[in-house]
């Protein structure tokens, strides 16, 4: 069987704070797009933040996105940008975001994590001076973000479905953070799945499941999806971290 968009769009994986790259992929895009002659569909994947240097300017980047002309503009949420909600309304979650990379986050917005203390009178104050720090707007964007979104015969998760249930029984938990069963699984339910979430040197292109997390914060490969009628392909850039 042969899957279909409709329109032109790209699908980005997971940015994890390098904005230099995310700038430089969307410049690419634009491109393509108008040598395509389209307005294009842009699906981000979620994990804008954590390990890299510059979440802050990713999440600018993104609001700065949304209200451009040039292109519509889907966000999805991922589970590290869920950690950081949690982590402002449950302090002691920052035990946790700290060992998935929060410290880079919270460094973009000059707040320092601590890392001898397991004090929750401590991770109540960062995370305190963590929603003191944080722009508004960065926030409500987080807050609204959806964590699926499906196009003609593509859904586009961070992290992927359970096979075993009907979408209808599932919710974000399972989109943003499944990975074994979803990812062992040959057909995960009737749309071809477009996902970030588990790092790979190359994106995965499969019948039923298209992966683009291709581990930036480790190989400086940024990389995204672009599908148009029948076809498939990869746009990504790659450099320093």
């Amino acid at each position: 069987m042969s899957s279909r968009s409709s329109r032109l769009t790209y699908a980005i994986g997971d940015i994890h704070g390098y904005d230099g790259h995310f700038e430089r992929l969307l410049d690419r895009i634009r491109i393509d797009a108008e040598l395509a002659g389209e307005k294009p569909c842009i699906v981000l994947l979620g994990d804008y933040i954590d390990r890299g240097p510059a979440s802050r300017q990713v999440l600018e980047r993104i609001l700065r996105l949304e209200a451009a002309e040039w292109c519509d503009l889907i966000a999805l949420k991922g589970n590290h940008e869920d950690a950081l909600l949690r982590f402002v309304k449950e302090p002691e979650f920052g035990e946790t975001w700290r060992d998935w990379g929060g410290a880079a986050t919270l460094a973009s917005y000059g707040v320092a994590m601590p890392f001898l203390t397991n004090d929750p009178q401590v991770w109540q104050d960062v995370s305190a001076a963590f929603s003191r720090a944080m722009d508004p707007a960065h926030r409500a964007m987080l807050e609204r973000l959806p964590a699926i979104y499906q196009a003609d015969d593509y859904l586009f998760v961070h992290a992927g479905v359970d096979p075993d249930r009907l979408l209808t029984e599932q919710g974000p938990e399972t989109w943003m953070y499944i990975r074994g069963r979803f990812l062992r699984s040959e057909k995960a339910c009737d749309h071809v799945v477009v996902h970030g979430h588990t790092p790979d040197d190359e994106p995965s292109n499969l019948p039923w499941r298209i992966g683009v997390d291709t581990g930036i914060y480790f190989n400086g490969i940024l990389t995204a999806a672009r599908l148009h009628g029948e076809t498939r392909s990869f746009l990504r850039v790659e450099g320093d971290i």
